[in-house]
């Protein structure tokens, strides 16, 4: 389930209308297909290996990042949601703040393209490049609700499902109060996103249109958000509906059906089905499975048995996996404070083993534990980098040398902390989750020989008599194999060492540039001429930039031939001052047609915790002789905004981010 809004904008009556956006069905040309019907290479390359989660990044920024994405082993790239969505935040590009990184789960449509990850063009563009490189493309998308700002939903789409009111279920405007009732589950709305009457043949037809449009522009996958919230045939039917029959159709009907690869999100608890979602969709998520992997890895109790199983009751389950998703991440905020040491070695668990298809969420870039959004906090740019560490990288390789190999896991010694996934006789994995260091002295499959570990490149284990011994280091893991595997060279490091990506207006900053170990390295701002640069060299970044515009800063390292290596863009957002003094005071002129109480809600959510000044509706404001309503502020603020509200009406609107506060300033509607 997606969060919606914040809280105050959950409690705002009024919803600020977007433009209508325009429907396009011109089809990809069938050149960008990316493999042949009857084929299902693309499938279990999919589930053989390992998937990217590209989340919020552009497909500009993903394209770019395709050659260190396939260096780090990956062999899919999951997309957000690249359906025409609404525009809120005043059109912002910020993941949390002055835009939503959940914008694009409210369609508006069901056409390829948004503001905030790009055109239909740059999708096919995209997918092109990651077919260079031998890697799939899998799409999220969101059938099951559209925005609650029923003035942006298409025309196109109204005209093609026989109007709005055919659009939704008859309870689809009905929020739901029972999770274990599958019809208010299946057909009620959930945050306030009302729910599409997905058996509604017509929708169906025009849905399927859309998956159709992204398999010939390269897409080889869908994943299905929020699936459990879509009927299956065993449940009841909305009034409106007369059967539970779109898994069947968009599972069999797409084109080159047999070689798309789909699953649904399927969070687990309050009777979601599961077991018939696998079968009706094809795989599901195992969002069970990725709790106790987190809870392992934050007790350092890696237990063989408790992680051995799946969490999903079929004998053979098709499931994605992960340590932590974007919602884990961001709604539930129930992997947010774990490092990302942990979350790698959580990663080298899931992705060592056979079953399972792992997924890589990428965090925010610069995301601290008190600062979620990252330092960038901006919507398109590329996301932690960590998916190209060494222990990411060389497990996600062990994972493809070992595809036909079956898995056993156990504890080394029959110690919790260490965990061995053996992958037949040809390789290994080892995961201390401890504090200390451990010496193995442990029976394997592995034939008897020296082994280097491929992580570090150096620490030396052998195996002697099928006994393994070495000395796994404290909160790390080893890999160990010989056959297979391929010698690469290692990328180097390019960074910018910046206090901040925001900048305030007219108040440029100057940037250092580093690499390290990376060959001939250039420099190019707004995707401008690149020029090459050293380590430490120093570039003036925002002057001239105007307020709520981004600077692009692109750093490329190339080898001797001129290709190449490595690509990473950083984005500098300019802002004006957001900070206010204690004993500031802002005022309000309140409409006629507004009630006679207004409240001030102040705020900071520019981090991953929301700072108020009071729950919404916020603080009571004091109405002087003038008939003007004042706020005076008791504390400093480093970063805020303010909204004004009577309860039923505010300003700013609905979508749109609070007003950034002036000093003794008067407000006013219009």
């Amino acid at each position: 389930m997606k969060n919606t809004r914040s809280k105050f904008l959950r409690s705002a009556a009024a919803l600020t209308a977007a433009a209508l956006l325009i429907l396009t069905s011109a089809a990809c040309s069938k050149e960008n297909q990316s493999g042949q019907g009857g084929d299902k290479k693309a499938l279990s390359e999919i589930t053989e290996g390992v998937i990217f989660h590209a989340w919020c990044q552009s497909f500009n920024t993903i394209k770019e990042s395709m050659g260190d994405i396939a260096y780090a082993g990956f062999t899919a790239i999951q997309t957000s949601p690249i359906n025409e969505c609404v525009v809120g935040g005043n059109g912002g590009m910020q993941l949390n703040g002055e835009g939503k990184w959940y914008y694009h789960y409210q369609p508006t449509d069901w056409v390829i393209g948004n503001y905030q990850l790009g055109t239909k063009e740059e999708f096919t563009a995209m997918c092109q490049e990651a077919h260079k490189y031998g890697i799939k493309v899998i799409v999220d998308v969101v059938p099951n609700h559209t925005t609650p700002d029923l003035e942006s939903v298409g025309q196109g789409l109204i005209d093609a499902v026989g109007g709005i009111d055919k659009l939704y279920h008859a309870n689809g405007k009905n929020e739901i109060a029972n999770w274990s009732d599958r019809l208010e589950c299946t057909t009620g709305q959930m945050g306030g996103l009302p729910d599409v009457n997905t058996e509604n043949k017509d929708f169906q037809d025009y849905f399927i249109n859309y998956l159709n449009e992204c398999i010939a522009c390269g897409a080889d996958g869908f994943r299905y958000d929020t699936a459990k919230h879509i009927g299956l045939p065993s449940d009841p039917t909305d009034p409106n509906s007369e059967k539970n029959n779109f898994w069947e159709r968009v599972t069999t009907e797409t084109n080159e059906a047999d070689r798309i690869f789909n699953y649904g999100e399927v969070l687990q608890g309050d009777g979601e089905k599961i077991e018939e979602y696998q079968e009706a969709v094809g795989g599901t998520t195992a969002s069970g499975y990725g709790e106790a992997v987190r809870n392992a890895v934050t007790s350092r109790k890696l237990n063989a048995a408790a992680l051995t199983d799946l969490k999903i009751n079929t004998e053979d389950p098709t499931a994605v996996t992960w340590v932590e998703s974007h919602d884990n991440y961001c709604n539930d905020g129930t992997s947010a404070s774990l490092s990302d040491k942990q979350i790698i070695l959580g990663w080298a668990i899931i992705a060592a083993r056979e079953n399972g298809t792992p997924l890589f969420f990428d965090r925010p870039y610069g995301n601290t534990a008190g600062n979620m959004w990252g330092s960038m906090n901006h919507i398109g740019a590329m996301g932690n980098p960590f998916y190209k560490d060494d222990t990411v990288t060389e497990v996600n390789r062990f994972r493809t040398a070992m595809k036909d190999e079956s898995e056993k896991l156990f504890n080394a010694d029959k110690d919790e902390s260490v965990l061995i996934i053996e992958r037949g006789p040809k390789g290994l994995v080892v995961v201390n989750g401890g504090r200390y260091s451990y010496t193995l002295n442990t029976p394997v499959s592995l034939p008897d020989g020296k082994y280097t570990d491929r992580i570090s490149g150096e620490n030396e284990f052998t195996v002697e008599n099928g006994t393994l011994s070495g000395l796994v280091f404290a909160e790390s893991a080893v890999v160990l194999y010989n056959d297979g595997y391929a010698e690469k060279d290692r990328l180097g490091a390019m960074s910018v060492d910046t206090e901040s990506f925001i900048l305030t207006e007219n108040e440029p900053v100057t940037v250092t540039l580093r690499a390290e170990n990376a060959g001939k390295t250039f420099f190019s701002v707004d995707d401008g001429e690149y020029k090459a640069f050293s380590d430490g060299d120093k570039l003036e970044i925002g002057k001239g930039t105007e307020n709520g515009k981004s600077v692009k800063l692109t750093l490329k390292s190339e080898n001797e031939s001129g290709e190449a290596l490595s690509v990473m863009s950083f984005y500098f957002t300019v802002h004006g001052k957001r900070s206010v003094e204690a004993g500031t005071t802002v005022y309000f002129r309140k409409p006629d047609d507004w009630k006679d109480t207004i409240s001030a809600y102040v705020y900071d959510e520019s981090t991953g915790t929301v700072r108020q000044a009071a729950p919404w509706p916020g603080v009571p404001c004091e109405i002087g002789e003038d008939g003007l309503y004042s706020y005076t502020f008791d504390e400093s603020w480093d970063n805020v905004l303010i909204i004004f509200t009577d309860g039923s009406n505010q300003i700013p609107g609905a979508m749109e981010p609070g007003l950034v506060v002036e000093a003794d300033k008067v407000y006013s509607v219009g």
